[in-house]
C-alpha cells in the first residue's frame, strides 16, 4: 500500500509500540489503564478468583513508551475550544525551520452513550491542514465488550490509508481484527489479528499475526508476545519474524517512573538499548522527561502549567552525539 502523508511538521511521533509500522491515527484507543487488574467489560459480580482481563496486544509496550519524551521541532502553538460538551475544535499553527510551516484545524465529537465515568460514545476525531490532507477516525462501543474502529487518511485529493478495527473484550482474553487499505480490484490489502490471553492474575501471553498481499508480492509475519504486570512494573517482551521488542516499565512513586527498552530489527540487522525516565512535580504543576539510548541520542521535555489561567508551555531538545545534530523546540497550548 502507498506510505502514509508525513507528520506535521511541529512534532515528530514516537515510534510504534509493536513490531509493525502503524499510520497515524491507526491503533485502537485504550480501553483500559495498563497497570488496571480488571477489564473495561467485567462485571461487578464476578467472583473474586476469575482472571482480569489483559487488555490489548497493541498496549504491551504501551506505558513503558508514554514515559520517553517526544521530539519537537520548531514553534508549535495549539488553541482548544469547547463548544459545547459534546463539541471542541482546535487550531495549530506550527512553525519549522527544516520544512514548510503548516496549519491544521481539528475538531472533536463525542456522543451521548455513556460507557463509564469518562467514557461516552460515539467519537469522532478529525483534522486538516492547509494543503487539504484529511485525518479522521470513528470509534464506537458496539456493546459492552465489543468496540469498533474506522480510520482514513487522504493527502490533498487522493486516499492515502483506511481501516477497519474490530476489539472484542471477554473476561479474561482480548482478540482483535484489523483491515486496512482493502482493494478488490488488485487483490492487495493488509489483514492483522491479535489475541491476548491472561495465564495468571499477573501473567498474560499472546499473539500477532499479519498477512499483507498486493501485486507480486504476498507474506505473513507472525510474532508472540508475553506480558507480566507486578504492583508497580509491567516487564514485556515482543518476539516474531521482525525481530525482538523489550520493554520494563516501574514506577518508584507517585512522583518518578523510570522505564528501559531493547529493540532489535532482524531486517535491518539493527539493536538498540533505550532509557527514559519522567518526572512529576503536580505542586509546582511540572512535568519533565528524559532518555538516552545507545546510539547516543539525548533528549528532554519540560511541561509547565500555568494555572489559573488555561495555558501550558513545553520545551523540547534533542541532541545526536554521533552525528553532531541538535534539534529543539517550543509549544504553547491554550485551553
Amino acid at each position: 500500500p502507498p506510505p502514509p502523508p508525513a507528520p506535521p511538521l511541529g512534532s515528530v511521533p514516537a515510534p510504534s509500540p509493536g513490531l509493525m509500522s502503524v499510520p497515524p491515527g491507526f491503533s485502537m484507543p485504550s480501553m483500559t489503564p495498563s497497570l488496571g487488574t480488571a477489564g473495561a467489560g467485567q462485571e461487578g459480580g464476578e467472583s473474586e478468583g476469575a482472571l482480569p482481563n489483559p487488555g490489548s496486544f497493541e498496549e504491551c509496550h504501551r506505558k513503558c513508551k508514554e514515559i520517553f519524551p517526544v521530539q519537537m521541532e520548531g514553534v508549535k502553538l495549539v488553541v482548544n475550544k469547547g463548544l459545547s460538551n459534546h463539541f471542541q475544535v482546535n487550531h495549530t499553527v506550527a512553525l519549522s525551520t527544516l520544512g514548510d510551516s503548516s496549519y491544521r484545524f481539528g475538531a472533536t465529537y463525542v456522543g451521548t452513550k455513556q460507557t463509564g465515568p469518562a467514557e461516552a460514545f460515539p467519537v469522532m476525531v478529525g483534522d486538516m491542514d492547509n494543503s487539504g490532507s484529511l485525518n479522521a477516525q470513528v470509534i464506537h462501543q458496539l456493546s459492552t465488550r465489543l468496540r469498533s474502529k474506522l480510520a482514513f487518511q487522504t493527502q490533498q485529493a487522493k486516499f492515502v490509508n483506511w481501516q477497519g478495527d474490530l476489539e472484542f473484550r471477554g473476561e479474561d482474553f482480548t482478540a482483535a481484527v484489523t483491515i486496512g487499505n482493502p482493494d478488490v480490484l488488485t487483490g492487495s490489502g493488509i489483514v492483522v489479528a491479535h489475541y491476548l490471553q491472561s495465564i495468571t492474575p499477573s501473567l498474560a501471553l499472546g499473539g500477532e499475526l499479519v498477512y499483507h498481499r498486493r501485486p507480486g508480492e504476498e507474506g505473513t509475519v507472525m510474532s508472540l508476545a508475553g506480558k507480566y504486570t507486578g504492583s508497580n512494573f509491567v516487564a514485556t517482551m515482543t518476539l516474531g519474524g521482525a525481530g525482538a521488542h523489550a520493554s520494563y516499565y516501574h514506577k518508584a512513586n507517585d512522583q518518578l517512573q523510570v522505564g528501559v527498552e531493547l529493540e532489535a530489527s532482524s531486517r535491518m540487522q539493527e539493536t538498540s538499548v533505550s532509557f527514559g525516565y519522567q518526572l512529576d512535580l503536580p505542586k509546582a504543576n511540572l512535568l519533565f522527561k528524559g532518555s538516552v539510548d545507545s546510539n547516543w541520542v539525548v533528549g528532554a521535555t519540560l511541561e509547565k502549567k500555568l494555572p489559573p489561567l488555561p495555558l501550558s508551555l513545553a520545551m523540547g531538545a534533542f541532541l545526536n552525539h554521533r552525528k553532531n545534530k541538535f534539534q529543539c523546540g517550543f509549544g504553547i497550548t491554550i485551553g
